[in-house]
């Protein structure tokens, strides 16, 4: 009998031993944030403007932790985490979406869920508080992935979602922002492009999500849509992969597929997130460009890779790991 027990004592001693000197580096969860990317210059920024951006970076990724530690998935983590962003002034989304040519506000959204690839997303909406909320109704409650303008609208209300006066989304600065631009007192630049706010995050579960909203380009005319509603451009997510969500020049982000091609090469060249999202960014350049990525891997690294001046990201792990950045 002794023969037969001191085998099973050695081999729980070292699984024990294993575990004590090799434990496992993989956080159980992680959120990784973005507002946009372009022309972000530390002299263009007041001490008190940058606490404002920080702030609410920092107050978006503690929602998303809220949702993740206590076991919530990362479908939730995503939608609320982008809402405190859709619901600031400060960012090109919701209620601080930049103007149309017309002088009103269009805006888009989308979603993934990386455990089944389900998806949804709206385009071209100019009434629903929170767009990201509509896009995950479109992915859940319809057969279809992405609704546009009057019909994502009618059927946002039938979700009993929040419906707005367009007057909502108002606010002086980018009313002035679209003035200047429509008296060619300046050229248009690339910060006038890259307004976007979106969301990775890995939960308890292994599962993985992503979204991405925004108001669009500023000036922007006939309906124009970005790559922010567009499954593959903007957004990505895929547990055997990761979740990948875009800001920049949208016209770009959708001639590349960037964020289906970062999940694709390390699927098909079985390469590192890292170096997927490094090889994107050097094509994104070569075609004249400018953005940025956030991304997580299923083991729950973190990219945040631009190839502009700035971004607005952050990140939040459940090791503890957190940062809050603009510049470059």
């Amino acid at each position: 009998m002794k023969n037969a027990i001191l085998p099973i004592l050695v081999l729980l001693l070292f699984i024990v031993s294993a575990f004590l000197l090799y434990p496992d580096n993989n956080p159980k969860y992680a959120i990784v944030i973005h507002g946009g990317a372009g022309t972000l210059l530390k002299e263009n920024f007041t001490p008190e403007k940058e606490v404002q951006y920080k702030k609410v970076l920092q107050n978006a990724l503690m929602i998303g932790d809220s949702v993740l530690k206590n076991g919530g998935s990362s479908l939730d983590a995503v939608e609320k985490t982008i809402h405190i962003l859709e619901n600031s002034p400060l960012f090109n989304a919701g209620k601080g979406a930049v103007f149309t040519n017309s002088g009103r506000n269009e805006l888009d959204a989308s979603i993934m869920w990386g455990k089944d690839l389900n998806a949804g997303a709206v385009a071209g909406v100019d009434d629903i508080k929170n767009p990201i909320s509509a896009a995950r109704k479109v992915m859940e409650n319809s057969e279809h992935v992405m609704l546009s303008g009057h019909g994502a609208s009618e059927f946002a209300k039938a979700q009993g979602l929040e419906i707005v006066d367009n007057s909502y989304f108002f606010t002086q600065n980018r009313w002035d922002h679209l003035q200047r631009i429509l008296k060619k007192e300046k050229e248009m630049t690339p910060e006038d492009r890259h307004g976007t706010v979106g969301c990775v995050a890995l939960d308890k579960d292994g599962n993985l999500a992503a979204g991405t909203s925004t108001g669009g380009m500023t000036n922007k005319r006939f309906g124009r849509i970005g790559d922010s509603p567009i499954i593959g451009a903007g957004t990505y997510a895929n547990n055997e992969t990761c979740a990948i969500s875009c800001t920049g020049h949208g016209e770009f982000f959708i001639r590349l597929g960037v964020a289906k091609d970062i999940s694709a090469m390390m699927e098909y060249l079985n390469i590192s997130l890292d170096e997927a999202s490094n090889k994107m960014i050097e094509k994104l350049s070569k075609i004249g460009g400018a953005g940025g990525v956030i991304g997580l891997d299923k083991n729950g690294n973190i990219v945040m890779k631009m190839n502009t001046n700035g971004m607005y990201r952050a990140y939040l792990n459940s090791k503890g790991e957190t940062e809050v950045l603009i510049y470059k």
